[in-house]
């Protein structure tokens, strides 16, 4: 009875110990004081610790992040909707560097993820850091041009057919894809989807293709740019697009 006793209560706190291995996520809504633009926040994060800073911003400001806290600490930033570990992120500092500094395409509440990387995260270190957050401008930098309509029932301001790929060594087939023109002529998102389902979003600045919704499934696949005539030949990987300039200029 007593051998079973001990089995049954070993096999108890297995059974428990996923749940306090999970990674402890710390959520803080963001204001910034009245008559400012900005704030500045700190913290400490440790071990698979994750601290989400939550921020109301409009279409069209200028939001700016500088994350201070050593090579070990790190910064992801999600547009409203979009979820870490399910969905694409706007920027990635492991990438991009510590300070970002992008136009918002949307209304809603965008998400700053501090977090350590793999490694310090691995070794359970702890570190502290310092991020300065700042928004500026307003919604009505936003719209591409005052004639450039949106199409009934969706946020794109044209949708269309581009050829595409998905794997390699696959003929080029026919994707659909919706285009949001924000901050004017050439500037803004492309969002292709795929015939058997799931998208891909491809952002634009100064009419040319500059980064895209990466998520940890691309496993760090390096986006490359070709033109031929008025057409972006676009490599994600094994992934291809074929855009047309048009797309994102408007014509």
């Amino acid at each position: 009875m007593r051998i079973g006793r001990i089995v049954f209560m070993a096999l108890a706190l297995l059974a428990l110990a996923p749940a306090t291995q999970a990674a402890e996520v710390r959520t803080v809504q963001v204001h910034f004081v009245h008559g400012t633009s900005g704030a500045t926040l700190s913290g400490h994060v440790a071990g698979q610790e994750a601290v989400h800073y939550l921020l109301g911003l409009r279409a069209g400001q200028m939001l700016r992040v500088q994350l201070q806290g050593g090579d070990a600490v790190s910064f992801n930033v999600f547009e409203p909707g979009h979820v870490p570990g399910r969905d694409g992120a706007l920027y990635i500092a492991e990438q991009g560097g510590p300070q970002m500094e992008v136009r918002t395409s949307h209304d809603g509440t965008y998400l700053i993820q501090v977090f350590l990387n793999r490694a310090a995260a691995r070794r359970g270190e702890r570190a502290n850091y310092r991020i300065d957050v700042s928004a500026t401008g307003g919604a009505a930098a936003a719209p591409a041009r005052a004639n450039d309509a949106r199409v009934a029932g969706t946020n794109f301001h044209a949708t269309g057919q581009i050829p595409c790929a998905r794997e390699q060594g696959q003929p080029m087939a026919s994707c659909a894809f919706g285009v949001e023109r924000t901050r004017g002529r050439g500037n803004g998102q492309v969002t292709i989807t795929w015939p058997g389902g799931g998208t891909r979003v491809i952002y634009f600045e100064d009419g040319t293709p500059m980064r895209y919704d990466e998520s940890q499934a691309d496993g760090g696949a390096r986006m490359t740019v070709g033109r031929q005539g008025d057409t972006f030949h676009i490599r994600i990987g094994h992934q291809r697009f074929e855009i047309p300039e048009a797309v994102i200029t408007g014509g």
